[in-house]
């Protein structure tokens, strides 16, 4: 383990490992100061971020942040490190790829060159140059980065702005559940997946979500795909049955233990993922997984300390569980930022900096990133605090976000966007829903050649028979 200092104003900081640089170069978040791994103060967080910049990327290869002998995660990470794509960058220290980065998001090529060297990067070097950039270079970067992923709809392509229809009921009543699909889809959101947090774990009770979505979705012919957010194991057994499972979803983080909690191994999601590929339900693209992360889970199960036992900040475990996500080729990956609460991150201002830092890594490391915007009605946050993230996601080509009716979520109890805010979104930054989508909704009269959405009237529009139903 390396150690570092670094004078401040006539004040030498001393910081053991790069877990510790990380930590302490970070922003201030609530969540690192529970772990215990936070700055202690202005002067000792600009100390660490210096030396942050100056560390050459290859000790991040030499220098594991979570061990590598006891976390299978880090095994996955480094034993498939692109050494090729690694070149263009490997004379680099941290500063140096920020610096690279912010010229070449720049570059009539951009998209190319990021891309070439996405598989040399590893998660922890894109947290640590997160941890250099501002907003603003967090927008520039990922919108240069163009990452695509197909099932039934193509989710990524330049100018476009997908949604998650989350039609939660805490029930699970059918009726509730149709009612708020059909009023999102009059909205014109469901692109990148109808998606349902069960509220019970009964696979009965997903079987019949599944087959209630796949019912609506043919009935109409919409370009889309479903999924029921049940356990991996759940799903997998679903699939085994006969039932119509478009994605399989399943949350991860950034190290062994963490993914232990949620009662997850690699193989088993390995195994989801072939099983769902072999079924082949797609018609424009293979890509099966839906993934879910969130700053904070790591710590939230006692599972985030790494080398030497120090704690990682939730960043750089966050940006792990991406390293984990891009082995599997997901059709969809979002992180929920502001989910778990004020513990992890406090208000509007840190929720709004970690979902862009979080979008950031994702699109750095090839991922079809989306995102929860979204807090918990104890945070220091409102309305205004996810207009402002929803609008700087949509300039940094954020490929979907999620909604719920009304922007209330009455079965997991958190405020996330509404239909109407991405269309307002959409409006305002000239975005569009995914092709195949925004093409369904102009041949069923929901929308004009021009995209825009037009008056439905429930007496007569397309889903008439459900709504009298």
């Amino acid at each position: 383990m390396t150690t570092y200092h670094q004078q401040v104003a006539g004040t030498t900081y001393t910081f053991h490992g790069l877990v510790e640089v990380l930590a302490k170069a970070g922003p201030r978040r609530s969540g690192d100061e529970l772990a215990g791994c936070a700055a202690q103060s202005d002067a000792e967080r600009a100390a660490a971020l210096w030396v942050l910049a100056d560390v050459p990327l290859d000790r991040f290869l030499e220098e594991p942040v979570v061990p590598y002998d006891s976390d299978d995660v880090t095994r996955l990470i480094l034993d498939r490190h692109d050494r090729q794509a690694f070149a263009t960058l490997s004379a680099l220290t941290v500063g140096g790829l920020r610096d690279w980065l912010l010229s070449t998001a720049a570059a009539p090529d951009a998209a190319d060159l990021l891309s070439r060297v996405s598989r040399g990067l590893t998660p922890e070097m894109v947290a640590a140059v997160s941890k250099t950039m501002r907003n603003q270079d967090l927008v520039a970067v990922a919108r240069a980065t163009q990452v695509t992923s197909a099932f039934r709809t193509t989710i990524g392509t330049p100018g476009t702005l997908a949604t998650r229809l989350q039609p939660n009921h805490p029930t699970d009543d059918p009726r509730g559940i149709a009612a708020a699909t059909v009023d999102g889809l009059l909205l014109g959101c469901g692109d990148a997946v109808i998606g349902v947090n069960p509220a019970t774990d009964s696979p009965q009770a997903a079987a019949d979500l599944l087959h209630l979505l796949d019912d609506v979705r043919q009935r109409y012919a919409i370009p889309t795909q479903s999924c029921v957010l049940s356990h991996v194991t759940t799903t997998i057994e679903l699939m085994e049955r006969g039932a119509p499972v478009d994605l399989v979803f399943q949350s991860i983080a950034g190290t062994q233990g963490a993914n232990e909690s949620f009662g997850i191994t690699l193989p088993m999601l390995f195994e989801a993922d072939e099983a769902a590929r072999a079924m082949s339900r797609g018609t424009v693209g293979d890509n099966v997984m839906y993934l879910e992360t969130g700053q904070g889970s790591a710590l939230s199960a006692a599972a985030h300390l790494g080398t030497d036992g120090r704690p990682v900040d939730q960043q750089t475990l966050e940006a792990r569980a991406y390293g984990l996500a891009r082995e599997l080729a997901p059709f969809l990956v979002n992180t929920v930022v502001g989910f778990i609460g004020p513990e992890y991150l406090r208000d509007g201002r840190q929720i709004i900096r970690a979902g862009l830092e979080d979008h950031f890594c994702g699109r750095l490391l090839a991922l079809p990133m989306g995102v929860d915007i979204c807090y918990t009605n104890h945070a220091e946050a409102d309305h205004d605090d996810t207009d402002t993230l929803l609008l700087l996601l949509g300039a940094a080509g954020c490929a979907f976000v999620i909604t719920v009716p009304g922007a209330d979520d009455v079965m997991l109890g958190y405020q996330s966007l509404s239909f109407h805010d991405v269309l307002t979104a959409r409006q305002v930054l000239g975005l569009a829903p995914a092709p195949e989508f925004a093409a369904w909704l102009t041949s069923t009269g929901l929308a004009d050649r021009t995209g825009r959405l037009l008056p439905a009237d429930p007496a007569t529009g397309p889903f008439h028979p459900l709504m009298n139903a």
